[in-house]
C-alpha cells in the first residue's frame, strides 16, 4: 500500500468520532486500520490508545497553550493538536517527525491554512515542554480518571483503591490462553522460547501464558492453526468455573467475540454451544473464532431478555452469562472506557442485568448451573447484583463462591496480573 495517507489525521478523526460523537475505539480502529499499511496499523493505535489514557493531562497543556479554544468544525484540529503533544511527550518518535507529520495532517484534513496555528502551538509545546510537565503534575490531577468514577472506586475499595487506578493507567499485559487441545502450556512455553519470545506461566490458570513483552499475533507459533488465542487471564477464569463437560448442552450469552465460547469448547470439544449475542457485527467475530480454532458451536443473534425468540424452548445444563457492564475492570484495555462512561449508566445497566438474569434463569435445567461474569468492579453490578437475585429466587443456591452475604468473587486489575473481573456460580436446586 503506497503510503498517501497521513495516519496522525486519522488519529484525530478516531478521537474525535470518540469524544464527540459518543463511539468507542474498539468498533472506530478497526475500520480505520484498514487503511493504513501494516506496519502503521500498531502506531495508529497507540496514538489513539494513549491519548485517551492521558486525556485530562493533554487537555490542561493545550489550555496553556491556546488562548481560545477550536470549537464546532475546527474541533477535530484541536485533537490533532492533542496527537502531536502526546507524540513529543510519550513516545520515541524523533520530533521533528511527530510535528512535520501532524502539521501536514491539516492538509489531508482539507484545512492547509491552519498548518501555522497548529505548527505554532507544538513548537511553543517544545520550548516550553519541561516547565508545562512540571506544572501539569502540580496542577492537574495525575490519577486520570473522570471524578464520578473515582469516587466510586474510593468507595469500593477504601484500601486499594490507588493500586486499581495505577493499574487502569498502565498498557495492559498481553496473556494468551493455550488450546488445550493442542499443547500444554509447558509445551507451548518451549515454543515460545525458540522464537525468543520471553513468557510466564500464571500458577492460578492452567492455560494461561502472560508474555513479558507484547507482540503481534503473526509472530506466535500456530496463531493462525489456533493453538493459541488472545484471552486475559481474568476472562479466562468464566470457562474454569463453568466447568463445561462433553455431552453438556450450554449456552454462551452476550457471548461476542467468542473468546469464552471457544473456551468452553478446548475444555469440553463434544458438548453442544449455542451462542448468543444481541451485535450483529460482534457475532461475526464469534464465526472467525470458531473457524481458526476449527471448533463448532451454533450462533444466532439474540437478546438475552428475551430467550423465548432464540431458544427454541430448550432448557440448558450450563449457562455462562458475561452480562453486559460499565467494563470498569478493563480500562486499561479500553482507556475510552473512562470519557464514554457516565455515572447514570450504571443504574441502566443494573437494571438490564437483572432483567437478564431473570429471564435466562427458567432456562437452565434443575441442577444446571449458571456462571454471573462481567468486567466490571463496581459492587452494584457484581456482588449486590448477585445478593438480591438470590433474594428474589429460592431454587438458586451460590456455589463455592464467596459468602451469602458478599457472594461471588471480584477480582482487581493488577499491572502485571489480569483484569478486573467478578464471577459468581450458581447452581439450580
Amino acid at each position: 500500500m503506497k503510503n498517501t495517507y497521513n495516519l496522525r489525521s486519522i488519529a484525530a478523526k478516531a478521537i474525535t468520532q470518540v469524544l464527540e460523537q459518543g463511539q468507542s475505539l474498539s468498533s472506530v480502529i478497526p475500520e480505520l486500520q484498514q487503511r493504513v499499511s501494516d506496519k502503521d496499523k500498531a502506531l495508529l493505535q497507540e496514538l489513539c490508545f494513549g491519548v485517551m489514557r492521558v486525556l485530562p493531562k493533554l487537555e490542561w497543556f493545550i489550555s496553556q497553550l491556546m488562548a481560545k479554544p477550536l470549537k464546532g468544525k475546527q474541533r477535530i484540529f484541536h485533537y490533532l493538536i492533542m496527537v502531536g503533544i502526546y507524540q513529543l511527550t510519550y513516545t520515541r518518535i524523533p520530533a521533528h517527525a511527530a510535528l512535520a507529520e501532524t502539521v501536514n495532517g491539516a492538509i489531508n484534513l482539507k484545512r492547509p491554512q491552519l498548518k501555522g496555528l497548529i505548527n505554532g502551538v507544538l513548537r511553543q509545546f517544545q520550548r516550553q515542554q519541561q516547565e508545562l510537565v512540571e506544572q501539569a503534575n502540580n496542577n492537574i490531577s495525575q490519577l486520570l480518571h473522570p471524578k464520578w468514577l473515582l469516587e466510586r472506586i474510593q468507595k469500593a475499595y477504601p484500601q486499594n483503591w490507588q493500586n486499581i487506578v495505577d493499574a487502569n493507567n498502565q498498557k495492559p499485559p498481553m496473556w494468551l490462553r493455550v488450546n488445550q487441545l493442542h499443547h500444554t502450556a509447558n509445551e507451548y512455553l518451549a515454543l515460545l522460547e525458540k522464537v525468543n519470545i520471553e513468557a510466564e506461566q500464571d500458577t492460578n490458570h492452567p492455560h494461561a501464558i502472560r508474555l513479558i513483552t507484547p507482540c503481534p499475533v503473526n509472530a506466535l507459533p500456530g496463531f493462525d492453526q489456533g493453538w493459541v488465542t488472545i484471552q486475559d487471564r481474568s476472562a479466562q477464569g468464566c470457562a474454569e468455573l463453568l466447568i463445561p463437560s462433553n455431552g453438556e448442552s450450554i449456552l454462551d450469552l452476550c457471548a461476542a467475540p467468542g473468546g469464552k465460547t471457544t473456551h468452553i469448547l478446548e475444555i469440553a470439544p463434544k458438548s453442544k454451544v449455542l451462542a448468543i449475542d444481541i451485535d450483529e457485527q460482534r457475532i461475526k467475530r464469534v464465526n472467525e473464532n470458531l473457524q481458526r480454532l476449527c471448533l463448532h458451536a451454533v450462533v444466532k443473534t439474540g437478546d438475552g431478555r428475551f430467550p423465548h425468540e432464540w431458544a427454541d424452548g430448550e432448557k440448558f445444563d450450563r449457562i455462562l452469562l458475561d452480562a453486559p457492564c460499565s467494563a470498569t475492570g478493563v480500562i486499561r484495555r479500553h482507556p475510552d472506557i473512562k470519557w464514554l462512561r457516565r455515572d447514570e449508566d450504571i443504574n441502566q445497566l443494573v437494571a438490564l442485568q437483572s432483567e437478564i438474569l431473570e429471564a435466562i434463569w427458567p432456562y437452565l435445567k434443575k441442577n444446571g448451573t449458571l456462571v454471573y461474569a462481567t468486567c466490571s468492579i463496581l459492587p452494584q453490578e457484581n456482588n449486590e447484583q448477585i445478593k438480591a437475585f438470590l433474594a428474589r429466587n429460592t431454587n438458586a443456591k451460590l456455589a463455592e463462591t464467596g459468602t451469602l452475604e458478599k457472594p461471588g468473587i471480584q477480582i482487581t486489575p493488577e499491572i502485571t496480573g489480569g483484569d478486573g473481573f467478578f464471577y459468581a456460580r450458581l447452581t439450580k436446586q
